[in-house]
């Protein structure tokens, strides 16, 4: 084989990956942005419309900031939990005196793997206002004398939301703890021990800063994914304890809508605007990737 002929084996053995991302990826991509320039309802013609989508997603009607506000609080209250609680589950798992360690850590992972759909409905089901287990359990305790309607307050949703996250997602992160302790060489820790240090004192001035690289890669991956979420309050504030209040987008005030709901109901729900939902796609990827950019160049400081 020549050399010119042997030049093209690579783009050969490619080319199945590289039209199956043209197919899927690159093509609808683009198109999805051409989309985000029209007014189109999916049936009736596209109407180009310029920058008309971009521009209303600063106008109160199309929810944009509110989903956005909503998103980042529920990743600034969850994120910080999950750390903690992962870290500290973590270090009980890593030390010598935990029996049954690949037990408790299957116990506390099962939570992650468990299908978003299912535990927004378990949560339904557990918040229910008139059958919940929640309120039974309140009222037969003598603590609540009728049932509370947890997601018809937008307090009460937005802990609950909070609470599903976290139960969900603290298992990812003492899963990545796990092995960022297990690459900690243990000769530090017992010199430190045989210097005079105390546990604590071994933990906040070897552990922690020798897993920073672990802790940044969890609080850019849970942004991401914080930024993503949309199964779980949908199920939650759309099951059967919400009552009649489950026609509200959001739950009560919208308290609860996040940034890709918000794109979802614009673009296949209520109002079939696939313009603007295209238009609501592209805001969020810009935003993932400012946080994605600001995570790597934190990363990379620390690195250097």
């Amino acid at each position: 084989m020549d050399t010119a002929k042997r030049k093209w084996v690579p783009y050969f053995f490619l080319s199945p990956y590289l039209l199956f991302y043209m197919a899927f990826g690159l093509i609808p991509i683009i198109f999805s942005f051409y989309v985000s320039l029209t007014s189109w309802d999916g049936i009736s013609g596209k109407k180009f419309v310029g920058l008309a989508n971009y521009k209303f997603l600063f106008n109160g009607d199309s929810y944009f900031f509110k989903s956005i506000g909503n998103t980042l609080l529920f990743i600034v209250m969850t994120l910080p939990l999950q750390l903690i609680f992962g870290l500290l589950i973590a270090t009980l798992l890593y030390s010598q005196y935990v029996k049954w360690r690949a037990f408790f850590q299957l116990i506390n992972f099962l939570p992650y793997i468990v299908t978003p759909v299912a535990v927004g409905l378990m949560f339904n089901l557990l918040f229910d206002w008139q059958a919940g287990f929640v309120n039974k359990v309140l009222i037969h305790l003598g603590i609540i004398d009728e049932g509370i309607y947890w997601l018809g307050d937008p307090v009460y949703a937005r802990l609950i939301i909070v609470l599903m996250m976290f139960w969900k997602g603290f298992g990812y992160t003492m899963i990545f703890f796990l092995a960022g302790l297990a690459n900690i060489p243990k000769d530090l820790n017992e010199a430190a021990q045989v210097d005079g240090a105390s546990g604590f004192r071994n933990f906040w001035s070897i552990t922690l800063p020798l897993l920073r690289p672990v802790i940044t890669f969890i609080v850019i991956t849970g942004i991401i994914g914080g930024f993503q979420l949309l199964e779980e309050p949908m199920l939650l504030l759309g099951g059967a304890g919400m009552g009649s209040s489950s026609a509200v987008i959001g739950g009560p005030d919208r308290c609860c809508l996040t940034t890709v709901w918000n794109m979802y109901d614009t673009a296949y729900g209520s109002t079939t605007r696939y313009g603007l939902g295209a238009a609501i796609a592209y805001g969020l990827c810009v935003i993932i990737a400012v946080f994605s950019f600001i995570g790597v160049k934190f990363q990379k400081g620390e690195q250097e």
